[in-house]
């Protein structure tokens, strides 16, 4: 009996760039946390969080493979070219992350007192975590939308910005919880609003293409974005003049930081962070709408 249905495994998830990219992917991440379990060791919320991208971005990586080789991804209820390339840019910058607090607070180059094996095994770990990255960063790279390319929503410069957006306004969270005294004043209060605000906005952007409801909606979804996109900059612009003036003018807070300020626990630090990447935030905002001029969108892909 001839077979109608066609190929029942499609071989090319797993030969073709992005397949081997993804296969890389697959072998780094393993081959790091298993390091870090088996010798390297890890402690305290920086070594938990390095181990939960490691294991998390695995995990993920191998569901994208298996659902792309036998076609499972056909079934979901997703849009999966914009799932795949959302995934790809947040493994891209969680890879990142800890690939450079991994071996900032667990390498070091003398054996004492960790013993020289642990020592190169967290060494070990630290290079497969930057190859991890990489292989990362390339399938963003061959994944991205081409010129004149009708692509994923998420696969555009304006998709993956809003990944980095949501990632940035989750380091400018961090710091505010690490004793930011951002409830001293209302003008700082509004500063956490505007963070809170353009972070959810921005992720239900992202959930609505990945889930490919955009065409359910009632109200047209590109102009939306667009709209969106435009008020973001003008509110990180303010977010963006009023934070500094009030954690660093003389008037209301200290320009610079004080003498007795203990190391990780210095509220100007958290103040200094989060107005560093305000700023990287606005200048996100404000790429993101110029290329959302350029762009069309298309969620059943």
């Amino acid at each position: 009996m001839e077979s109608t249905g066609g190929p029942y495994l499609n071989t090319a998830a797993l030969t073709s760039p992005v397949g081997i990219a993804r296969l890389l992917q697959m072998t780094f991440g393993c081959t790091t946390f298993s390091l870090v379990a088996h010798q390297g060791g890890f402690s305290a919320a920086y070594g938990t969080f390095c181990m939960f991208v490691w294991t998390f971005c695995f995990a993920i990586t191998v569901f994208i493979i298996t659902c792309e080789f036998t076609h499972l991804h056909s079934c979901l209820s997703l849009s999966w070219g914009n799932f795949t390339a959302a995934f790809a840019m947040l493994a891209t910058l969680m890879s990142i992350t800890a690939a450079v607090i991994y071996p900032l607070y667990f390498v070091q180059v003398g054996c004492y007192p960790i013993g020289c094996q642990v020592r190169d095994f967290r060494i070990a770990a630290s290079v497969f975590a930057g190859l991890l990255f990489v292989t990362y960063a390339t399938e963003v790279f061959l994944t991205r939308a081409k010129p004149g390319q009708v692509t994923s929503y998420m696969a555009t410069i304006s998709g993956l910005l809003k990944i980095v957006q949501a990632f940035v306004a989750c380091i400018i969270f961090g710091a505010l919880v690490n004793d930011s005294q951002y409830g001293k004043y209302v003008a700082t209060q509004w500063c956490v609003a505007v963070y809170s605000f353009c972070f959810v906005v921005t992720v239900v952007v992202v959930a609505f293409s990945v889930t490919g409801k955009t065409a359910l909606l009632w109200f047209p979804f590109e102009r939306s974005v667009v709209i969106y996109t435009f008020g973001a900059v003008l509110l990180y612009t303010s977010a963006a003049v009023i934070w500094p003036v009030f954690c660093f003018d003389s008037k209301y807070g200290s320009p610079r930081r004080p003498g007795l300020c203990a190391k990780g626990k210095c509220p100007w630090d958290s103040q200094l962070v989060i107005a560093i990447f305000t700023y990287v935030n606005l200048l996100l905002y404000v790429l993101d709408l110029a290329y959302s001029q350029r762009i069309r969108f298309v969620s059943h892909l």
